[in-house]
Order: structure tokens, then C-alpha cells, then sequence
């Protein structure tokens, strides 16, 4: 019998969203200053891109794959029992997570990739999901509370 896939959509940064927000109002301002309306176009149809890909970001665990999609398009998939390890990580490298609150998942060596950074909404859901395919997965997550993690954002 076939198991279901479970999707976890990724995490959409407040934080990050807001940076690459900030990184455009410049562009914008000036090319309003300059009356410029093909590079007013060009800004808005990239910032709207970027919107579109972190809405349609999703991460799939189905037959013993971990697959990346966004939207529809299949955009690599790993065996999770070549997973050694999962981690906190806020290394903003470029990688497919829509937060800088990621999880850094280690392949075993001789892999393809040394490692993944990726940010589930539903982080434990997704852990959990990952032990049940591979049980020997280590997992450094700390359980912290303090003054700034509210809300299960980290600043």
C-alpha cells in the first residue's frame, strides 16, 4: 500500500521579506523621481516574482524521498535515509526557505550535496515525519524561550 505525502509549506519571513522590501523602495523612488515607467514595470514584475516563489514553495516527504517543489515544478528530491543529522541554522545563504529561521539537514558523505537549508512551517510535524522514514537521524534543535522569540519568530 502507497503512503500518503505530507507537504510542508515553508516559513515566510516577516524579517526577510522586509529586507528585500527595502532593497526595492529605493529602486522605486528613484525611478519615479526619473519618471521612468519600464524600469517601475521591471521592479514590481521582479519583486512580484519573489512573492510568487516564496508563496509556492513547498517541501514533500513521500516514499522515502524529500522533494522541493515550487508550485508544481519539481526542483530536487534526496533520499532521507541519506540524512544524518537536522539543525537550527540563520545562515543566509541562498537556498529554497522563505525565512532565515531554517533547519540545516546534513547528507552522509559521498552525497550529492553536504547539506540543505530549508524552513518548514510546521518544524516538529516535519521532524517527526523525518524519524519515522529514517529513526537515525540526529536532531540539535534546543527548545529556547527568552525575550526575543515571541510568537515562534526569532529575531
Amino acid at each position: 500500500m502507497k503512503k500518503s505525502a505530507k507537504v510542508f509549506r515553508t516559513r515566510v519571513s516577516v524579517l526577510l521579506n522586509g529586507f528585500i522590501l527595502a532593497l526595492f523602495i529605493p529602486l522605486f523612488v528613484q525611478s519615479i523621481n526619473y519618471q521612468t515607467n519600464e524600469t517601475m514595470y521591471i521592479l514590481g514584475g521582479s519583486f512580484l516574482f519573489i512573492v510568487l516563489i516564496f508563496a509556492g514553495m513547498r517541501y514533500v516527504i513521500s516514499d522515502g524521498m524529500l522533494c522541493l517543489k515550487m508550485w508544481f515544478i519539481p526542483s530536487g528530491s534526496t533520499k532521507i535515509s541519506n540524512i544524518v543529522s537536522v539543525e537550527r541554522s540563520y545562515n543566509p545563504l541562498s537556498s529554497p526557505a522563505g525565512s532565515l529561521k531554517r533547519l540545516r539537514i546534513s547528507f552522509k558523505k559521498g552525497s550529492k550535496y553536504p547539506f540543505m537549508l530549508i524552513s518548514p512551517v510546521r518544524e516538529k510535524e516535519f521532524i517527526e515525519e523525518l524519524k519515522t522514514v529514517n529513526p537515525d537521524i540526529n536532531v540539535k534543535i534546543p527548545d529556547k524561550k527568552g525575550m526575543w522569540r515571541f510568537w515562534d519568530w526569532d529575531f
